[in-house]
């Protein structure tokens, strides 16, 4: 495929953290950008960077529509449902949406005319590796429905190269924070499962923070984490894009730094960067929680060009604070 400058970009899930962070990266370069997006978890006050399409993944009259509309040059792929123990009380709804609507994308695709897919793939596909930092050769072995059905995408993804020569890139992300330097746009989930935002909602004097674990086998005994701010994810996909644009292969991508960091580590810097003391309370272990995963980022930096600029811990809690403190209603 011939490499363009300029391109048109449909991003399902655009309305929500990653995929707005991702339409705002694309059309501050100059790029024209069709948020498609069913609002049940994303929020249409963050869609301000182009058009916005009402619709569901698992709809394939109305994908098709927008795909034909539209005309875009390629698709980001972010619409999902993502809490790990929803999925496990919940698996039917996990598989409906993270499976059937990724294989509805790809059908329209194959019968609207073949155009290159990043998908939001997950470092949850490795569920509990023996080694680390964790590569891309590391054995797939998830071990809840959230992560598998995130393989199985990645399944269809390499069948329907295969049968229909479909060009696809796969993001396995480890931990997404921070949120947009400008303000416009941040993490907004209901409820929210992410350490970072309930570390900060409980400074701001909400629900107290849980902490699951103080006895793993890791210098303060919390767990250690591969956190990476969204702005560095949303240029990743970007590059991914661009990758498949200029012909190159499919393939899976990790998305880290490369460097773990505990939750009591965090719990410290939120402490320095808000001034204020962070109310926690230790509970016993989750079941099926590594002590440490942690990302090898060197396919990124190879394939795609790509490594992580602002993720650093004080950006990260700085510009996630600065989001919590603005208020949702302001956005």
């Amino acid at each position: 495929m011939r490499r363009k400058n300029w391109m048109k970009v449909l991003v399902t899930g655009g309305a929500g953290y990653i995929g707005s962070h991702t339409c705002k990266y694309l059309a501050e370069r100059g790029h024209s950008v069709v948020t498609y997006d069913n609002l049940s978890t994303g929020h249409r006050e963050l869609v301000k960077w182009g058009p916005f399409v009402h619709g569901d993944i698992r709809d394939y009259a109305s994908l098709r529509r927008a795909i034909h509309t539209h005309e875009p040059d390629g698709l980001i792929h972010f619409a999902s449902v993502i809490a790990v123990g929803e999925s496990v009380q919940n698996p039917g709804l996990y598989y409906d949406i993270n499976c059937m609507g990724s294989l509805t994308i790809m059908q329209v695709l194959r019968d609207e005319g073949v155009r290159p897919l990043v998908v939001s793939g997950s470092a949850a596909v490795y569920g509990l590796p023996n080694v680390c930092p964790v590569g891309e050769s590391a054995v797939t072995n998830p071990i809840n429905p959230y992560g598998r059905t995130k393989l199985v995408m990645e399944w269809m993804l390499a069948d329907f190269e295969v049968a229909h020569k479909l060009p696809w890139v796969a993001l396995r992300y480890f931990n997404a924070s921070g949120a947009d330097a400008d303000g416009e746009t941040g993490e907004w989930h209901e409820p929210e499962t992410h350490l970072i935002p309930n570390v900060l909602r409980a400074v701001r004097g909400g629900q107290e923070l849980k902490v699951f674990g103080n006895d793993y086998s890791t210098p303060d005994g919390t767990c250690i984490r591969d956190y990476i701010h969204v702005s560095d994810l949303a240029a990743a996909h970007v590059a991914a894009l661009e990758h498949l644009l200029a012909g190159r292969p499919s393939t899976s991508i990790n998305l880290g730094t490369g460097r773990g960091v505990s939750v009591a580590e965090i719990i410290a810097k939120a402490s320095q960067v808000t001034g204020k003391p962070v109310p926690y309370t230790v509970y016993p272990r989750r079941p099926g929680d590594p002590a440490m995963l942690v990302a090898d980022p060197a396919r990124g930096r190879e394939v795609l060009g790509w490594e992580a600029k602002y993720s650093d811990l004080e950006t990260i809690l700085s510009s996630a604070w600065a989001w919590e403190c603005a208020g949702k209603t302001a956005h």
